[in-house]
């Protein structure tokens, strides 16, 4: 049987087990998991270990380090589960109403069936991908990247799978592709009757790819592939907070909402030496345009990439930030829509009508003011744990996507038999 063919099998067993999934059922079955996440810690443990020990050597440090389970963080992963298993079930009318002909009409949201999820060499997201997907009762086939596929088989043969059982679900519920191989993802995206939707998780060209060939093969995708928070100093910008902010914004280097690139009003320049001294206590290196060079002197070296490259998919230059100097407001949020990938965006401004301006004219998934974009997450922003973000600039599931997103409408009409056009 080829890799295409066994994905299929894996989407089918979920495919059948898709009409058994209840509200209570699916409670029951996270809770379950959670308890086996620590009863079954050393089989965890020890599947990671052998993933990171084959991984040493080929994968870059950061890469490693989000690999990496010790015990803290396999309780982190039973807590998180259990999080799914307190957080309310979906509800499932929107609204209703009758027709003045006495239709009685309601909008509903229902499961979209079989989800596949790819995703890169985090154990985590595993557990996070498969029960938000088990909360809005869809079930999941999950293809992880080659480095963690141990640690992930563990988790769904020796997690999910018997948390499942124990709640009197199908198994089968969760699937997984079990191949090291990157055609496994390239299958995943190409069986739009088994799998008509599947989430991307990841950085950069092979899942920008990976979409393209979903679109191809008519299965929709929620893609998460870039990010990068921007952070645009106004001319009245308060010093203290903007360095809060901007020093809040770069606690963590590796990940998609981090400060990406600082933007800094012409009338705040003042404030660049200090954002600048910032930038230099925290190790980072800085990039400037053209423009922002003729004012930050040798402190900055000239960008050499896209302006709105994202450094925290940049592995070898991961500590670094892109700053520019622009006009105005109106230019800052030119390029904050045009330039980058519409994450996420935020204004220090002590001017308020300037920050309205800012929030209702950027078009990003997040906009900010006076806060750092470090906060573009689904469980900080909703409470629940997220697939992904999505930027795409279409109608749909857009920003952190969570178990509330992940459902289709639809409409139900009760009559009496005497209605008719």
């Amino acid at each position: 049987m080829g890799l295409r063919e066994l994905v299929r099998h894996e989407a089918l067993e979920a495919g059948r087990a898709s009409g058994q999934l209840t509200d209570d059922a699916v409670t029951a079955a996270l809770a379950a998991a959670a308890a086996l996440v620590r009863e079954r810690r050393a089989a965890v443990l020890a599947a990671n270990e052998a993933d990171r020990e084959a991984a040493a050597g080929r994968l870059d440090e950061g890469t490693i380090d989000r690999l990496r389970l010790d015990a803290t963080r396999v309780e982190a992963l039973a807590e998180q589960v259990e999080t799914m298993a307190r957080i309310p079930p979906l509800e499932r009318e929107i609204a209703s109403w009758t027709l003045p002909n006495g239709l009685a009409v309601s909008e509903r949201r229902i499961p979209i069936g079989t989800v596949g999820a790819n995703f890169e060499a985090r154990p985590n997201v595993a557990l996070d991908v498969a029960g938000q997907l088990l909360k809005s009762l869809n079930t999941a086939v999950l293809r992880t990247g080659g480095a963690a596929l141990r640690t992930v088989t563990v988790l769904v043969d020796e997690v999910l799978r018997p948390a499942l059982e124990r709640a009197g679900l199908p198994p089968g519920a969760v699937g997984l592709v079990r191949s090291e191989d990157r055609e496994g993802a390239r299958a995943l995206v190409t069986l739009p009757a088994e799998i008509p939707l599947v989430i991307l998780r990841g950085s950069g060209e092979t899942t920008a790819a990976l979409a393209r060939l979903a679109a191809e093969h008519g299965v929709r995708t929620l893609a998460h592939a870039e990010g990068g928070g921007v952070l645009y100093a106004h001319e009245s910008a308060d010093r203290d907070r903007l360095l809060a902010i901007a020093g809040a914004s770069l606690d963590r280097l590796g990940v998609c909402n981090r400060l990406n690139l600082c933007l800094v009003d012409r009338g705040a320049t003042g404030l660049l030496p200090d954002l600048l001294a910032l930038f230099s206590r925290l190790g980072l290196e800085v990039r400037a345009t053209e423009r922002a060079l003729a004012v930050t002197g040798g402190a900055a070296l000239p960008l050499d990439v896209r302006l709105g490259h994202e450094w925290a998919n940049d592995a070898e230059r991961v500590a670094t930030v892109t700053v520019d100097v622009v006009d105005d407001l109106d230019d800052a949020v030119r390029i904050a829509n045009a330039k980058t990938s519409g994450l996420a965006a935020t204004i220090v401004a002590e001017d308020g009508q300037a920050a309205a301006r800012f929030l209702d004219t950027y078009r990003g998934t997040a906009a900010f003011w006076q806060a750092p974009t470090r906060f573009t997450d689904g469980f900080a922003l909703t409470g629940a744990p997220e697939t992904g973000i999505n930027v795409d600039w279409t109608p749909g599931p857009r920003g952190p996507v969570t178990y509330r997103d992940l459902w289709l409408r639809q409409y139900r009409v009760v009559g009496d038999g005497t209605q008719h056009r």
